[in-house]
Protein backbone atom coordinates (compact mmCIF):
# COMPACT_ATOMS: atom_id res chain seq x y z
CA UNK A 1 0.00 0.00 0.00
CA UNK A 2 1.54 3.30 -1.14
CA UNK A 3 0.28 6.38 0.72
CA UNK A 4 1.02 10.03 0.05
CA UNK A 5 0.31 11.86 3.31
CA UNK A 6 -0.05 15.61 2.85
CA UNK A 7 -0.05 17.92 5.87
CA UNK A 8 1.07 21.45 6.75
CA UNK A 9 3.13 20.53 9.82
CA UNK A 10 4.77 17.44 11.31
CA UNK A 11 6.82 17.12 14.48
CA UNK A 12 9.81 17.39 14.80
CA UNK A 13 10.19 19.31 11.52
CA UNK A 14 7.59 21.95 12.36
CA UNK A 15 4.79 22.11 14.92
CA UNK A 16 2.27 24.68 16.11
CA UNK A 17 -0.22 22.31 17.76
CA UNK A 18 -1.81 18.89 17.73
CA UNK A 19 -1.83 18.68 13.93
CA UNK A 20 1.96 18.63 14.05
CA UNK A 21 1.92 15.69 16.47
CA UNK A 22 -0.43 13.78 14.17
CA UNK A 23 1.58 14.65 11.08
CA UNK A 24 4.71 13.24 12.66
CA UNK A 25 3.23 10.14 14.30
CA UNK A 26 0.46 8.71 12.10
CA UNK A 27 2.57 8.30 8.94
CA UNK A 28 5.25 6.54 11.01
CA UNK A 29 2.60 4.21 12.48
CA UNK A 30 1.30 3.44 8.98
CA UNK A 31 4.84 2.63 7.84
CA UNK A 32 5.13 0.32 10.83
CA UNK A 33 2.15 -1.63 9.47
CA UNK A 34 3.87 -2.13 6.14
CA UNK A 35 2.60 0.86 4.15
CA UNK A 36 5.05 2.65 1.90
CA UNK A 37 4.53 6.26 2.97
CA UNK A 38 5.72 9.58 1.65
CA UNK A 39 5.05 12.62 3.82
CA UNK A 40 4.64 15.90 1.89
CA UNK A 41 4.96 19.31 3.57
CA UNK A 42 5.75 22.90 2.56
CA UNK A 43 9.45 23.68 2.47
CA UNK A 44 9.55 25.97 5.49
CA UNK A 45 13.10 26.98 6.49
CA UNK A 46 12.90 25.13 9.83
CA UNK A 47 11.66 21.97 8.11
CA UNK A 48 14.53 22.07 5.63
CA UNK A 49 17.02 22.66 8.43
CA UNK A 50 15.78 19.67 10.45
CA UNK A 51 15.25 17.20 7.61
CA UNK A 52 17.90 14.49 7.73
CA UNK A 53 19.91 14.10 4.52
CA UNK A 54 17.94 16.75 2.62
CA UNK A 55 18.64 16.61 -1.11
CA UNK A 56 17.13 18.10 -4.27
CA UNK A 57 15.19 15.36 -6.07
CA UNK A 58 14.09 17.33 -9.10
CA UNK A 59 11.61 19.80 -10.56
CA UNK A 60 7.89 19.86 -9.91
CA UNK A 61 7.44 22.34 -12.74
CA UNK A 62 5.46 25.57 -12.64
CA UNK A 63 2.34 24.37 -10.82
CA UNK A 64 0.50 27.67 -10.30
CA UNK A 65 2.10 30.00 -12.84
CA UNK A 66 4.37 31.45 -10.18
CA UNK A 67 7.63 29.84 -11.25
CA UNK A 68 9.37 26.51 -10.86
CA UNK A 69 8.96 24.56 -7.61
CA UNK A 70 11.34 21.78 -6.69
CA UNK A 71 11.08 18.68 -4.52
CA UNK A 72 13.47 18.13 -1.64
CA UNK A 73 13.73 14.64 -0.16
CA UNK A 74 15.09 13.34 3.11
CA UNK A 75 14.24 11.42 6.28
CA UNK A 76 12.31 12.31 9.40
CA UNK A 77 14.68 12.47 12.38
CA UNK A 78 13.97 9.63 14.78
CA UNK A 79 11.70 7.54 12.56
CA UNK A 80 13.51 7.43 9.21
CA UNK A 81 10.19 8.13 7.44
CA UNK A 82 10.67 9.40 3.87
CA UNK A 83 9.72 13.07 3.63
CA UNK A 84 9.23 15.39 0.67
CA UNK A 85 9.26 19.17 0.95
CA UNK A 86 7.84 21.52 -1.67
CA UNK A 87 10.72 23.95 -2.17
CA UNK A 88 9.57 27.35 -3.41
CA UNK A 89 11.36 30.18 -1.55
CA UNK A 90 9.07 33.04 -2.74
CA UNK A 91 6.22 31.50 -0.69
CA UNK A 92 7.98 29.66 2.14
CA UNK A 93 11.34 31.31 2.81
CA UNK A 94 10.29 33.94 5.33
CA UNK A 95 10.28 34.66 9.08
CA UNK A 96 7.28 33.98 11.31
CA UNK A 97 5.31 30.76 11.52
CA UNK A 98 3.67 28.41 9.04
CA UNK A 99 0.45 30.44 8.94
CA UNK A 100 1.19 33.80 10.58
CA UNK A 101 3.74 36.56 10.08
CA UNK A 102 5.98 37.75 12.97
CA UNK A 103 3.24 40.19 14.04
CA UNK A 104 0.69 37.38 14.37
CA UNK A 105 -1.26 38.22 11.20
CA UNK A 106 -2.20 35.64 8.58
CA UNK A 107 0.08 35.73 5.56
CA UNK A 108 -1.77 37.58 2.79
CA UNK A 109 -0.79 34.92 0.25
CA UNK A 110 -1.79 31.86 2.30
CA UNK A 111 -4.15 30.88 -0.53
CA UNK A 112 -1.12 30.46 -2.79
CA UNK A 113 1.15 28.92 -0.16
CA UNK A 114 -1.25 26.07 0.55
CA UNK A 115 -2.67 25.77 -2.94
CA UNK A 116 0.91 25.05 -4.03
CA UNK A 117 1.18 22.30 -1.38
CA UNK A 118 -2.06 20.69 -2.61
CA UNK A 119 -1.14 21.14 -6.28
CA UNK A 120 2.20 19.46 -5.65
CA UNK A 121 0.36 16.57 -4.00
CA UNK A 122 -1.91 16.22 -7.05
CA UNK A 123 1.12 16.30 -9.35
CA UNK A 124 2.84 13.55 -7.36
CA UNK A 125 -0.37 11.51 -7.31
CA UNK A 126 -0.39 11.36 -11.11
CA UNK A 127 1.66 8.17 -11.58
CA UNK A 128 4.26 9.50 -9.18
CA UNK A 129 4.82 12.75 -11.03
CA UNK A 130 8.07 11.38 -12.37
CA UNK A 131 9.50 10.62 -8.92
CA UNK A 132 9.01 6.86 -8.89
CA UNK A 133 6.28 6.74 -6.25
CA UNK A 134 2.74 6.28 -7.56
CA UNK A 135 0.42 6.35 -4.52
CA UNK A 136 -2.61 4.11 -4.16
CA UNK A 137 -4.15 6.65 -1.76
CA UNK A 138 -3.62 10.33 -1.05
CA UNK A 139 -4.41 11.50 2.49
CA UNK A 140 -4.96 15.25 2.98
CA UNK A 141 -5.39 17.02 6.31
CA UNK A 142 -7.36 20.12 7.28
CA UNK A 143 -7.89 23.23 5.18
CA UNK A 144 -4.22 23.67 4.32
CA UNK A 145 -4.35 20.65 1.98
CA UNK A 146 -8.11 20.72 1.40
CA UNK A 147 -7.73 21.63 -2.28
CA UNK A 148 -5.94 18.37 -3.00
CA UNK A 149 -9.10 16.20 -3.37
CA UNK A 150 -10.58 18.92 -5.59
CA UNK A 151 -7.52 18.97 -7.87
CA UNK A 152 -7.66 15.18 -8.12
CA UNK A 153 -11.37 14.92 -8.82
CA UNK A 154 -11.57 17.86 -11.21
CA UNK A 155 -8.39 16.91 -13.06
CA UNK A 156 -10.14 14.47 -15.39
CA UNK A 157 -7.37 11.89 -15.20
CA UNK A 158 -6.96 8.47 -13.62
CA UNK A 159 -6.24 9.15 -9.98
CA UNK A 160 -5.71 7.42 -6.64
CA UNK A 161 -8.39 7.40 -3.96
CA UNK A 162 -8.45 10.37 -1.59
CA UNK A 163 -9.00 10.66 2.16
CA UNK A 164 -9.57 14.02 3.84
CA UNK A 165 -9.27 14.39 7.62
CA UNK A 166 -10.93 17.26 9.46
CA UNK A 167 -8.92 18.17 12.53
CA UNK A 168 -10.91 21.32 13.38
CA UNK A 169 -14.04 22.60 11.60
CA UNK A 170 -13.54 26.08 13.04
CA UNK A 171 -10.72 26.82 10.60
CA UNK A 172 -12.39 26.77 7.14
CA UNK A 173 -9.56 28.33 5.13
CA UNK A 174 -11.58 31.22 3.66
CA UNK A 175 -10.39 33.35 0.76
CA UNK A 176 -11.93 35.82 -1.69
CA UNK A 177 -13.74 34.41 -4.72
CA UNK A 178 -11.36 36.36 -6.96
CA UNK A 179 -8.47 33.96 -6.22
CA UNK A 180 -10.22 31.04 -7.95
CA UNK A 181 -8.13 31.37 -11.12
CA UNK A 182 -4.90 31.97 -9.21
CA UNK A 183 -5.28 28.67 -7.36
CA UNK A 184 -6.02 26.80 -10.57
CA UNK A 185 -9.64 25.78 -10.05
CA UNK A 186 -12.18 25.86 -12.91
CA UNK A 187 -15.09 28.36 -12.76
CA UNK A 188 -17.65 25.57 -12.32
CA UNK A 189 -16.08 24.61 -8.98
CA UNK A 190 -17.32 27.87 -7.47
CA UNK A 191 -20.74 26.45 -6.68
CA UNK A 192 -22.82 25.34 -3.73
CA UNK A 193 -21.72 21.73 -4.27
CA UNK A 194 -18.12 22.83 -4.77
CA UNK A 195 -15.81 25.26 -2.99
CA UNK A 196 -18.18 28.23 -2.65
CA UNK A 197 -18.99 29.22 0.94
CA UNK A 198 -21.15 32.31 1.43
CA UNK A 199 -19.58 34.08 -1.52
CA UNK A 200 -16.02 33.07 -0.68
CA UNK A 201 -13.79 30.04 -1.26
CA UNK A 202 -13.34 27.52 1.54
CA UNK A 203 -10.37 25.17 1.26
CA UNK A 204 -11.91 23.04 4.04
CA UNK A 205 -15.14 22.71 2.07
CA UNK A 206 -13.13 21.61 -0.96
CA UNK A 207 -11.83 18.64 0.99
CA UNK A 208 -15.25 17.82 2.41
CA UNK A 209 -16.95 18.02 -0.98
CA UNK A 210 -14.45 16.25 -3.23
CA UNK A 211 -12.66 13.59 -1.16
CA UNK A 212 -13.68 9.95 -1.57
CA UNK A 213 -13.60 9.28 2.18
CA UNK A 214 -13.81 11.66 5.14
CA UNK A 215 -12.44 11.12 8.61
CA UNK A 216 -12.27 13.19 11.74
CA UNK A 217 -10.38 12.83 14.95
CA UNK A 218 -12.92 11.24 17.31
CA UNK A 219 -16.28 9.48 17.07
CA UNK A 220 -18.05 12.11 19.17
CA UNK A 221 -16.67 14.94 17.03
CA UNK A 222 -17.91 13.11 13.91
CA UNK A 223 -21.42 13.42 15.37
CA UNK A 224 -20.96 17.01 16.57
CA UNK A 225 -19.90 18.38 13.17
CA UNK A 226 -23.13 17.13 11.62
CA UNK A 227 -25.08 19.53 13.87
CA UNK A 228 -25.27 23.33 13.39
CA UNK A 229 -23.51 24.13 16.67
CA UNK A 230 -20.42 22.14 15.70
CA UNK A 231 -20.45 22.27 11.93
CA UNK A 232 -19.14 25.78 11.38
CA UNK A 233 -21.70 26.40 8.63
CA UNK A 234 -20.87 23.12 6.90
CA UNK A 235 -22.95 20.74 9.01
CA UNK A 236 -25.37 20.12 6.13
CA UNK A 237 -22.59 19.02 3.79
CA UNK A 238 -21.03 16.80 6.45
CA UNK A 239 -24.40 15.20 7.25
CA UNK A 240 -25.00 14.64 3.53
CA UNK A 241 -21.69 12.78 3.33
CA UNK A 242 -22.09 10.93 6.64
CA UNK A 243 -22.00 7.60 4.79
CA UNK A 244 -18.31 8.12 3.98
CA UNK A 245 -17.37 9.77 7.31
CA UNK A 246 -15.51 7.92 10.07
CA UNK A 247 -14.48 9.24 13.49
CA UNK A 248 -11.13 7.85 14.64
CA UNK A 249 -9.45 8.97 17.86
CA UNK A 250 -5.97 10.34 17.33
CA UNK A 251 -3.15 8.46 18.98
CA UNK A 252 -0.21 9.24 21.22
CA UNK A 253 3.37 8.67 20.17
CA UNK A 254 4.61 6.85 23.25
CA UNK A 255 8.19 7.02 21.97
CA UNK A 256 7.98 10.71 22.90
CA UNK A 257 5.24 10.89 25.55
CA UNK A 258 6.06 8.29 28.21
CA UNK A 259 7.38 9.17 31.68
CA UNK A 260 9.31 5.89 31.84
CA UNK A 261 11.67 7.07 29.08
CA UNK A 262 11.15 10.84 28.88
CA UNK A 263 14.53 12.59 28.97
CA UNK A 264 12.91 16.02 29.33
CA UNK A 265 11.61 15.46 32.87
CA UNK A 266 13.43 15.58 36.21
CA UNK A 267 12.93 11.91 37.13
CA UNK A 268 11.53 9.05 35.06
CA UNK A 269 8.79 6.90 36.53
CA UNK A 270 5.94 4.53 35.69
CA UNK A 271 2.91 2.85 37.28
CA UNK A 272 5.15 0.70 39.48
CA UNK A 273 7.37 3.63 40.46
CA UNK A 274 4.65 6.24 40.84
CA UNK A 275 6.17 7.68 44.01
CA UNK A 276 8.97 9.15 41.87
CA UNK A 277 6.44 11.49 40.26
CA UNK A 278 6.74 13.63 43.40
CA UNK A 279 10.30 14.55 42.39
CA UNK A 280 8.94 16.02 39.15
CA UNK A 281 6.39 18.06 41.10
CA UNK A 282 9.12 19.41 43.33
CA UNK A 283 11.28 20.30 40.30
CA UNK A 284 8.36 21.97 38.50
CA UNK A 285 7.44 24.07 41.54
CA UNK A 286 11.05 25.21 41.76
CA UNK A 287 11.35 25.92 38.02
CA UNK A 288 8.13 27.94 37.78
CA UNK A 289 8.48 29.81 41.07
CA UNK A 290 5.63 28.06 42.89
CA UNK A 291 5.71 27.52 46.63
CA UNK A 292 7.52 24.23 47.44
CA UNK A 293 4.50 22.54 48.97
CA UNK A 294 4.38 18.81 48.13
CA UNK A 295 0.91 18.30 49.61
CA UNK A 296 -0.72 21.21 47.74
CA UNK A 297 -2.54 19.99 44.61
CA UNK A 298 -0.92 21.38 41.46
CA UNK A 299 -3.17 21.96 38.45
CA UNK A 300 -1.53 22.14 35.01
CA UNK A 301 -2.97 23.87 31.94
CA UNK A 302 -1.11 23.41 28.64
CA UNK A 303 -3.13 25.06 25.92
CA UNK A 304 -3.55 27.64 23.22
CA UNK A 305 -4.97 30.69 24.96
CA UNK A 306 -8.31 31.04 23.17
CA UNK A 307 -12.02 30.98 23.98
CA UNK A 308 -12.33 27.63 22.22
CA UNK A 309 -9.95 26.22 24.82
CA UNK A 310 -12.07 27.63 27.65
CA UNK A 311 -9.28 29.85 28.97
CA UNK A 312 -11.84 32.54 29.88
CA UNK A 313 -13.71 29.96 31.98
CA UNK A 314 -10.53 29.01 33.80
CA UNK A 315 -9.68 32.66 34.49
CA UNK A 316 -13.18 33.36 35.82
CA UNK A 317 -12.94 30.25 38.01
CA UNK A 318 -9.42 30.99 39.24
CA UNK A 319 -10.32 32.72 42.53
CA UNK A 320 -12.50 29.76 43.50
CA UNK A 321 -9.85 27.24 42.41
CA UNK A 322 -7.27 28.99 44.55
CA UNK A 323 -9.82 28.99 47.36
CA UNK A 324 -9.93 25.21 47.08
CA UNK A 325 -6.22 25.15 47.91
CA UNK A 326 -4.70 24.66 44.42
CA UNK A 327 -1.60 25.88 42.71
CA UNK A 328 -1.78 26.58 38.95
CA UNK A 329 0.95 26.17 36.32
CA UNK A 330 0.05 27.33 32.80
CA UNK A 331 1.87 27.09 29.50
CA UNK A 332 0.66 28.50 26.21
CA UNK A 333 0.25 31.55 24.04
CA UNK A 334 -2.62 33.01 22.08
CA UNK A 335 -5.00 35.93 22.46
CA UNK A 336 -3.28 38.97 23.99
CA UNK A 337 -6.09 39.59 26.49
CA UNK A 338 -5.67 36.13 27.98
CA UNK A 339 -1.89 36.45 28.14
CA UNK A 340 -2.35 39.77 29.98
CA UNK A 341 -4.92 38.37 32.43
CA UNK A 342 -2.75 35.36 33.21
CA UNK A 343 0.27 37.57 33.81
CA UNK A 344 -1.82 39.71 36.17
CA UNK A 345 -3.01 36.59 38.02
CA UNK A 346 0.57 35.41 38.48
CA UNK A 347 1.58 38.84 39.81
CA UNK A 348 -1.39 38.89 42.18
CA UNK A 349 -0.74 35.37 43.49
CA UNK A 350 3.02 34.81 43.68
CA UNK A 351 3.89 31.25 44.56
CA UNK A 352 0.34 30.12 43.74
CA UNK A 353 0.02 30.90 40.01
CA UNK A 354 2.82 30.47 37.46
CA UNK A 355 2.56 31.44 33.79
CA UNK A 356 4.78 30.82 30.79
CA UNK A 357 3.37 32.39 27.61
CA UNK A 358 5.46 30.84 24.86
CA UNK A 359 5.77 27.60 22.91
CA UNK A 360 8.01 25.30 24.95
CA UNK A 361 7.83 21.60 24.12
CA UNK A 362 10.16 20.59 26.95
CA UNK A 363 8.21 22.52 29.58
CA UNK A 364 4.99 20.87 28.35
CA UNK A 365 6.56 17.51 29.26
CA UNK A 366 7.64 18.78 32.68
CA UNK A 367 4.16 20.14 33.47
CA UNK A 368 2.61 16.80 32.56
CA UNK A 369 5.10 15.03 34.80
CA UNK A 370 4.91 17.49 37.70
CA UNK A 371 1.22 18.40 37.90
CA UNK A 372 -1.35 16.40 39.85
CA UNK A 373 -4.31 17.46 37.70
CA UNK A 374 -4.50 18.37 34.01
CA UNK A 375 -7.27 20.89 33.28
CA UNK A 376 -8.83 20.86 29.78
CA UNK A 377 -11.86 23.22 29.86
CA UNK A 378 -12.33 23.44 26.07
CA UNK A 379 -15.75 24.53 24.83
CA UNK A 380 -15.25 22.06 22.00
CA UNK A 381 -12.32 19.75 21.33
CA UNK A 382 -12.18 17.66 18.15
CA UNK A 383 -9.83 15.16 19.78
CA UNK A 384 -7.32 16.68 22.13
CA UNK A 385 -3.98 15.08 22.87
CA UNK A 386 -3.07 16.79 26.12
CA UNK A 387 -5.53 14.70 28.16
CA UNK A 388 -4.10 11.48 26.69
CA UNK A 389 -0.57 12.64 27.50
CA UNK A 390 -1.79 13.43 31.03
CA UNK A 391 -3.22 9.95 31.51
CA UNK A 392 0.10 8.32 30.65
CA UNK A 393 1.90 10.66 33.07
CA UNK A 394 -0.46 9.89 35.97
CA UNK A 395 -1.79 13.45 35.87
CA UNK A 396 -5.53 13.07 36.34
CA UNK A 397 -7.54 14.99 33.70
CA UNK A 398 -10.48 17.29 34.46
CA UNK A 399 -12.22 17.92 31.14
CA UNK A 400 -15.41 19.23 29.53
CA UNK A 401 -17.46 16.36 28.08
CA UNK A 402 -17.10 17.13 24.38
CA UNK A 403 -15.47 15.66 21.28
CA UNK A 404 -12.41 13.53 21.89
CA UNK A 405 -12.34 14.48 25.57
CA UNK A 406 -15.58 12.55 26.02
CA UNK A 407 -14.14 9.60 24.08
CA UNK A 408 -10.91 9.27 26.07
CA UNK A 409 -11.67 10.20 29.70
CA UNK A 410 -13.99 8.06 31.87
CA UNK A 411 -15.65 9.64 34.90
CA UNK A 412 -14.40 8.40 38.25
CA UNK A 413 -17.47 6.97 39.95
CA UNK A 414 -18.29 5.97 43.46
CA UNK A 415 -17.23 2.41 42.61
CA UNK A 416 -13.65 3.58 42.11
CA UNK A 417 -13.60 3.09 38.35
CA UNK A 418 -12.73 5.72 35.77
CA UNK A 419 -9.71 7.79 34.81
CA UNK A 420 -10.72 11.44 35.30
CA UNK A 421 -13.43 13.98 35.99
CA UNK A 422 -15.83 15.47 33.43
CA UNK A 423 -18.20 18.45 33.50
CA UNK A 424 -21.25 18.56 31.25
CA UNK A 425 -21.58 22.26 30.43
CA UNK A 426 -18.84 24.85 29.76
CA UNK A 427 -19.60 27.05 32.78
CA UNK A 428 -17.55 28.28 35.69
CA UNK A 429 -19.82 26.48 38.14
CA UNK A 430 -19.45 23.13 36.36
CA UNK A 431 -15.68 23.53 36.01
CA UNK A 432 -15.20 24.32 39.71
CA UNK A 433 -17.46 21.42 40.65
CA UNK A 434 -15.37 18.96 38.64
CA UNK A 435 -12.11 20.23 40.15
CA UNK A 436 -13.67 19.98 43.62
CA UNK A 437 -14.58 16.35 42.95
CA UNK A 438 -11.05 15.66 41.81
CA UNK A 439 -9.60 17.29 44.93
CA UNK A 440 -11.85 15.21 47.17
CA UNK A 441 -10.24 12.11 45.65
CA UNK A 442 -6.76 13.67 45.75
CA UNK A 443 -7.05 13.90 49.50
CA UNK A 444 -7.81 10.18 49.76
CA UNK A 445 -4.31 8.77 50.00
CA UNK A 446 -5.22 5.28 48.79
CA UNK A 447 -7.76 6.16 46.13
CA UNK A 448 -5.79 8.77 44.17
CA UNK A 449 -2.85 6.53 43.18
CA UNK A 450 -5.28 3.89 41.90
CA UNK A 451 -6.88 6.50 39.62
CA UNK A 452 -3.43 7.58 38.42
CA UNK A 453 -2.31 4.03 37.68
CA UNK A 454 -5.54 3.23 35.86
CA UNK A 455 -4.94 6.19 33.57
CA UNK A 456 -1.29 5.30 33.04
CA UNK A 457 -2.28 1.83 31.83
CA UNK A 458 -4.64 3.14 29.14
CA UNK A 459 -3.40 2.52 25.60
CA UNK A 460 -4.00 5.39 23.21
CA UNK A 461 -1.10 4.48 20.93
CA UNK A 462 -1.46 4.86 17.17
CA UNK A 463 -1.66 1.12 16.48
CA UNK A 464 -5.45 0.69 16.56
CA UNK A 465 -6.19 3.89 14.63
CA UNK A 466 -3.48 3.18 12.05
CA UNK A 467 -5.03 -0.26 11.41
CA UNK A 468 -8.40 1.41 10.79
CA UNK A 469 -6.83 3.87 8.36
CA UNK A 470 -5.21 0.98 6.52
CA UNK A 471 -8.66 -0.59 6.18
CA UNK A 472 -10.02 2.61 4.65
CA UNK A 473 -7.04 2.82 2.29
CA UNK A 474 -7.55 -0.79 1.16
CA UNK A 475 -11.21 -0.12 0.41
CA UNK A 476 -10.22 2.85 -1.75
CA UNK A 477 -7.27 1.22 -3.47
Amino acid sequence: MRVLFVVSEAYPLVKTGGLGDVGGALPAALAGLGAEVRLLLPGYPEARARLAGAADEGSLGDLLGLGEARLLGGEMPGSGLRVWLVHFPPLYERPGGPYLDPAGREWADNHLRFALLARAGAHLAAAGGGFGFAPDVVHANDWQSGLLPAYLKLGGRTRPGSVFTVHNMQFPGLFAAEVLGAIGLPPESFAIDGVEFYGRISFLKAGLAYADRLTTVSPTYAEEIQRPAGGGGLAGLVAKRAGVLTGLVNGVDYRIWDPAKDRLIARRYGPRRLALKAENKRALQREMGLAPEPATPLVGLVSRLTEQKGVDLMLAALPRLLGLGCQLATLGSGEARFETELAAAAAAHPGRVAVHTAYDEALAHRIQAGADICLVPSRFEPCGLVQMYALRYGTVPVVHRTGGLADTVVEVGENGKGTGFLFETPTVEALVGAVARALACYRQARRWPSIQRRGMRQDFGWGRTAHKYMEIYRQLA
